[in-house]
């Protein structure tokens, strides 16, 4: 009887098939030897193949968790840049195709977590408005709608700022605004001093008494063009 040994296989071969067996081992699938000739049929090799290929796929880590998880990390890449209401986020996630169960979640589990608030944007941006722009309350709450924050928020929110802050602040906004207004004469720094505090949300009552105050600072006796 001649007893025939298979040929050794190159470098190249020998290569892939560690590579593969590394692989089959990762996957929690041990690697099989075959006797010279015992290689199964092709039949038995393509159903071999697709149990390996389904193993590899169950024990792939995060496999099912893969949408929720692409939606958080958008989430809280747009939350790092800025505070976002509900309703702008959702049109984030939405615009990514993210789809509306997987959005729908993750913003509960961002509001569960306090990561969006929006009673707290609200809160926070009447502040920075108010203080830092110099918006009346009129203009705010036209940006906290546009937001789409609602109402009851929007109310609770304005609530902060008190009736004399506003009309401290557009006092100061008027005095400052005045002084540039010294080339036109009284009726012409009127009018612009009055749009002026009518674009930054402030009432009637508040305007008519900040421009009042404002222009009677002007300089009696000067000659304008």
């Amino acid at each position: 009887m001649i007893v025939r040994f298979p040929s050794a296989p190159d470098a190249g071969a020998g290569a892939g098939q560690d590579a593969k067996a590394r692989r089959e081992r990762t996957a929690g699938i041990a690697p099989i030897a075959y006797l010279p000739g015992a290689q199964p049929n092709a039949k038995a090799a393509q159903a071999l193949n697709d149990v390996k290929q389904e193993r590899e796929r169950s024990v792939t880590p995060g496999a099912g968790e893969r949408p929720s998880k692409r939606a958080a990390n958008v989430s809280i890449h747009q939350l790092a840049r800025r505070g976002m209401s509900r309703w702008e986020l959702q049109q984030v996630l939405e615009k990514r195709e993210v789809a509306d169960d997987v959005a729908a979640a993750e913003l509960d589990r961002l509001e569960r977590v306090g990561l969006l608030d929006d009673a707290a944007l609200a809160v926070t941006l009447v502040y920075t408005q108010h203080t830092r722009k110099g918006l009346g309350r009129q203009a705010i709450a036209h940006e906290l709608k546009r937001r789409h924050i609602d109402q009851d928020i929007i109310d609770d929110a304005l609530s902060e700022i008190e009736d004399d802050d506003e009309r401290e602040r557009a006092l100061q906004l008027a005095h400052k605004r005045v002084v540039q207004l010294n080339s036109f004469d009284d009726e012409t720094a009127r009018r612009r001093l009055t749009g002026f505090l009518a674009r930054k949300g402030y009432s009637s009552e508040i305007i008519r008494a900040a421009v009042d105050s404002a222009m009677g600072t002007r300089r009696p006796g000067v000659q304008f063009q």
